[in-house]
């Protein structure tokens, strides 16, 4: 018995029996050589976590822009925030932690550059050229691993269907976590990625408020303080043994409602103070859109002008947008700028002082 079977045998003895097993995946899409070694989930692990795409994360922004401050959350450590939190309840449940984590380094492969700022505006350029047509980050994340990024010298990663199914249904957009109308992913270990996301962001991103004088700890809803926890750990603490508690011993994964309930309170507080209110650097956020819109308009207009695809001006309308898609939603930030500053800023004017 290899390390691989050996690994699967003890998922099958131990794991839960409603958790996903390895050695039971629906499969991947181009049936592969088994590994001696891991698993198709440690194998869909590994190769998420090797990607361009998952090393282009640590330059892209979560919310707040500030290249000078090294401590605000990137879209990579937001990621990594995600996946620890998603293991600790996986393992906690009995569930699969090597699907969990696949799904979790993999759920926002997709995002564009300038955070949630930018794929707003990367939804209004697509849709400028393509009526009815838009952008969500979720469904760019599978199209990241499905098409865009190459495995074996082929298009796509090949990743088990679990792995895709989590990518596919992680997102809840300001939808409350109760919401009984979005689709779920078909695995626990889904479900889990799903909830840990929104423990994640909510907790990292009023820290991340607090850091930049946009919010002070006595912002936080009294509610949220009394009950979740006046620090960053006690309140992420306070959700994930609630998800544990609730969920022990059943084959579904959730929140107790009142802890749903005030999770849910502190994500409207984010987007009614923070996500859509006008505060010390969001200027600078508009000025990504603005380079996200820019050239995504550019490069329909002028498509000799992106590197590598000589036959773009060939495509029809909508096929050129999916590309030009693909392009501006992978950038990172600075390479977003980059670009910017060669189309549209004269030449010997880069790198002034802006008050110039």
């Amino acid at each position: 018995m290899n390390p691989r079977e050996r690994q699967e045998a003890w998922e099958l003895e131990f794991l839960a029996p409603w958790a996903a097993k390895a050695v039971e995946s629906k499969g991947r899409a181009v049936p592969e050589e088994l590994d001696p070694v891991r698993t198709a989930f440690q194998r869909d692990r590994d190769r998420v976590l090797h990607c361009k795409a998952f090393r282009r994360l640590k330059h892209k922004t979560q919310v707040f822009l500030d290249p000078e401050e090294d401590h605000f959350r990137t879209r990579l450590t937001h990621t990594l925030e995600v996946a620890q939190i998603a293991r600790t309840v996986a393992r906690a449940l009995r569930l699969n932690e090597d699907l969990t984590e696949a799904i979790a380094l993999a759920h926002d492969l997709g995002h564009p550059p300038f955070g949630h700022a930018g794929e707003e505006a990367l939804d209004l350029a697509f849709a400028e050229f393509v009526p009815g047509a838009g952008f969500r980050h979720y469904e760019q994340s599978l199209r990241v691993v499905e098409v865009l990024e190459t495995h074996a010298g082929m298009p796509g990663m090949n990743l088990t269907w679990e792995v895709l199914d989590g990518i596919a249904h992680h997102s809840k957009g300001r939808a409350d976590l109760a919401d009984t109308t979005a689709q779920r992913a078909g695995t626990l270990e889904g479900k889990v990625m799903r909830i840990a996301d929104r423990v994640a962001y909510t907790n990292h991103d009023f820290d991340d408020a607090v850091r930049a004088g946009i919010l002070t700890e006595s912002d936080l809803p009294k509610e949220c303080a009394e009950r979740l926890g006046k620090t960053h750990s006690q309140r992420i603490t306070s959700m994930v043994v609630d998800i544990v508690e609730h969920s022990d011993g059943t084959d579904d994964v959730d929140m107790s409602a009142e802890v749903s309930a005030l999770t849910d309170r502190l994500k409207e507080f984010l987007f009614e103070r923070v996500y859509y209110s006008p505060y010390r650097g969001s200027e600078e956020l508009i000025k990504g859109q603005r380079v996200v819109r820019d050239l995504f308009r550019y490069y329909m207009e002028h498509p000799g002008k992106l590197s590598g695809r000589a036959d773009l001006a060939k495509l029809p309308q909508a096929e050129r947008a999916q590309v030009v898609c693909d392009f501006v939603a992978g950038m990172t930030d600075r390479y977003a700028v980059m670009r910017f500053e060669r189309h549209f800023l004269p030449r010997g004017m880069v790198g002034l002082d802006p008050e110039y």
